[in-house]
């Protein structure tokens, strides 16, 4: 049996007695306990919505929200088909759909936060490769062959993609840069690694989102470093939220914002 953490929506080998992603000072235990759930039991109660947010681009996410409540990103790319990040509920409709757009040929994961069901989700489309940084190891729920950890400071993909490791709110936190998006100005997707505001033209960074633990400057600087090289103009979050141009100004800014409250 693979029990699921009702309150973050990662599922572990059996039913361990805590759920220590949850336990982080990053997340937090649900006010009434620790509670566990299974894929069945999500699946009966929830379904997915697969929409189309840009040319070659889908967020997929759950309703009614389950667990932490972010989106996946179907990213369509001639050599094959990418999914970012990733969510808990997999039913056979959305497998379906999915393989209508082309399937999945690699899943590669912002941070532990949605490591989710990530081995049902290889599973369901031909065990592809599943990409974890290495530094976010030890938060995996579930191990198995299909997840590929990866060092250093690049993985490239194909088709110019790559993941850049950001660190910051994890280790191993990084971010997915597409330079043909958006017709070849680029797009970046972030999870909550860099976390769009509500504004939709500036960003965020912090340690724990519920928790409001900020970063410290060394990692903001980190951040910095990593994002500089690339060229983009839009960027998509986790929550739905996008910079549909001048993202890269927008996250300039931003950083120098946050280095000001640090003089």
């Amino acid at each position: 049996m693979y029990a699921i953490c009702s309150t973050c929506g990662i599922q572990y080998e059996g039913t361990p007695a805590h759920c220590p992603v949850c336990e982080d000072d990053r997340q937090y235990v649900n006010p009434g306990g620790q509670s566990w759930t299974t894929l069945e039991q999500v699946t009966r109660g929830h379904r997915n919505i697969i929409e189309k947010v840009a040319p070659n681009l889908y967020a997929i996410h759950t309703t009614p929200a389950f667990a932490i409540g972010q989106r996946a990103y179907l990213l369509i790319t001639p050599g094959g088909n990418i999914l970012w990040d990733c969510i808990t509920n997999l039913d056979a409709s959305t497998i379906d759909l999915i393989q209508q757009l082309g399937g999945i040929k690699a899943i590669a994961l912002s941070h532990p936060h949605y490591f989710s069901t990530i081995v049902e989700w290889s599973q369901a489309f031909n065990n592809a490769p599943v990409y974890v940084h290495a530094l976010d190891a030890q938060w995996l729920g579930r191990r198995d062959p299909v997840i590929r950890l990866w060092e250093g400071p690049l993985l490239p993909l194909w088709d110019n993609i790559e993941l850049v490791l950001c660190g910051g709110h994890f280790p191993g936190a990084n971010i997915l840069h597409w330079p043909a998006g958006h017709d070849g100005k680029g797009v970046l997707l972030v999870g909550d690694v860099i976390q769009v505001s509500p504004d939709l033209r500036t960003v965020s960074f912090m340690y724990s989102y519920p928790n409001l633990i900020p970063l410290p400057k060394r990692d903001i600087l980190q951040i910095q470093a990593a994002v500089k090289p690339l060229k983009y103009d839009a960027l998509y979050g986790a929550f739905g939220r996008v910079i549909a141009a001048n993202g890269q100004q927008a996250v300039a800014f931003s950083i120098e914002r946050y280095l000001r409250i640090y003089e």
